[in-house]
């Protein structure tokens, strides 16, 4: 590499795992491009950030229009430099029987997790190949692991083929010093899991189906995500890693 500053990309930066994330990331030193639909959020997390004596930038684009991301990455490239981090967090969540499910509840769904990980990873792989060093951390489900029950047919086909798209780009971009691995959260703490109105009764079975007895925060899966991008990690890649309280095994 050129320079010793790697900075990172994350999608979906603006709240939830996205915004702990990116947080985290920058108190270790890293300059962060927040990307998500949703500028205001976005800028809170720079805010937060900033206040902490960090790094970031905003960058608002749709995950799911490939023009949106490229001149996004290019945005953040010009603020920050290029991204030799890549995590894709970007995503959204909504119940649906699959005989009531619309063409469009399942378009949008894969457009947003599935193609939205695709046209990122495409658009900042190339400055990865040209530094010789990436990490790539997909944020999956453990809907991707184990069908995520009724009315998630179309979130875990979404998070299964993120794992999958994981697994194959591992293959492909090792040789080149990428790595590219999997983080398949359980039930967390996060606006997007509270707007699916997962009810109180879901919630207390989760936590007590749990074998630590409580469902996650961001900061759990941050944690993960950290030691996924770090020098350590080297040897790991095209893995899943499950921070779900013990409650899947």
């Amino acid at each position: 590499m050129t320079s010793n500053v790697r900075v990172a990309l994350v999608t979906g930066g603006g709240s939830g795992i996205g915004r702990g994330i990116s947080l985290r990331l920058a108190r270790s030193g890293i300059p962060v491009a927040v990307l998500d639909v949703d500028r205001a959020g976005a800028e809170q997390t720079r805010e937060q950030i900033a206040a902490a004596g960090g790094r970031a930038a905003v960058v608002s684009a749709d995950v799911a229009d490939p023009a949106a991301v490229r001149r996004g990455v290019e945005e953040a490239r010009a603020a920050l430099g290029p991204a030799h981090i890549l995590v894709n967090v970007a995503g959204i969540g909504a119940f649906a029987p699959l005989l009531e499910m619309r063409q469009e509840d399942w378009d949008r769904m894969i457009a947003v997790h599935l193609t939205g990980t695709f046209n990122c990873t495409r658009a900042v792989v190339p400055d990865m190949l040209a530094a010789g060093w990436g990490r790539i951390v997909n944020i999956s489900s453990v809907a991707g692991l184990g069908g995520g029950g009724t009315g998630l047919s179309h979130y875990a086909a979404a998070k299964g083929g993120i794992i999958a798209f994981t697994k194959s780009i591992a293959h492909e971009l090792g040789p080149s010093g990428i790595t590219a691995n999997c983080i398949a959260p359980g039930l967390i703490d996060t606006p997007m899991v509270r707007g699916a109105m997962v009810s109180p009764e879901l919630r207390r079975r989760a936590i007590e189906g749990a074998p630590v007895r409580r469902i996650g925060i961001p900061d759990d899966i941050a944690a993960a995500c950290a030691y996924l991008v770090a020098e350590d990690a080297s040897f790991i890649t095209g893995q899943v890693i499950s921070p779900n309280g013990g409650r899947y095994m």
